[in-house]
């Protein structure tokens, strides 16, 4: 699991849909956790699913032949390592948000927001992405230098891309 972290309107988002698709292009199966502290609601208003979890259910499936989405109640705030036997099969898990977790995370900083970083001085901290400079204790890159940062993230995680045969192989 890597966390990508920051404060609201830093990028996180945005880093992370590109992270994501770069190494999709790899042939990588990603899994991609979204934390949000103030709660959120999925389900359409008024779709059956949404009625179900209204009327009571404690949990609520809705399945497809080509996707698979569960709300659930919960008596606390999950944290990342609890979510991961729900990401089957990833080859990688990225989180948006959890600065506070033991996990290994990219901060994404940008000055205009107003506030100082998140996570300076963090052990662990692995990189930062800013388009400013910095003088920090970690690897910097531009927040349009994906290809390199998914590079150093294939290298500090040990991950090989897959070729198109090696992933059909693999998935049998």
């Amino acid at each position: 699991m890597l966390s990508i972290v920051g404060f609201s309107g830093s990028g996180k988002t945005t880093l992370m849909v590109k992270v994501i698709a770069e190494m999709r292009g790899y042939g990588f199966r990603v899994g991609a956790v979204k934390h949000d502290v103030h709660g959120f609601e999925m389900d359409q208003p008024g779709k059956d699913s949404w009625r179900h979890k209204k009327a009571g259910a404690s949990t609520t499936i809705i399945t497809s032949p080509t996707q698979i989405g569960m709300v659930m109640d919960v008596d606390h705030d999950y944290q990342p390592m609890e979510l991961l036997p729900l990401m089957k099969g990833m080859d990688i898990v990225l989180v948006e948000g959890f600065k506070r977790s033991g996990l290994p995370k990219i901060e994404v900083f940008r000055s205009e927001i107003g506030k100082p970083p998140a996570c300076r001085g963090d052990k662990n901290l692995l990189a930062v992405v800013s388009d400013e400079p910095l003088d920090w204790e970690v690897p910097r890159f531009e927040s349009d230098d994906i290809n390199s940062l998914v590079n150093f993230v294939l290298e500090r995680f040990a991950l090989t891309p897959f070729t198109d045969s090696e992933r059909r192989t693999a998935t049998g």
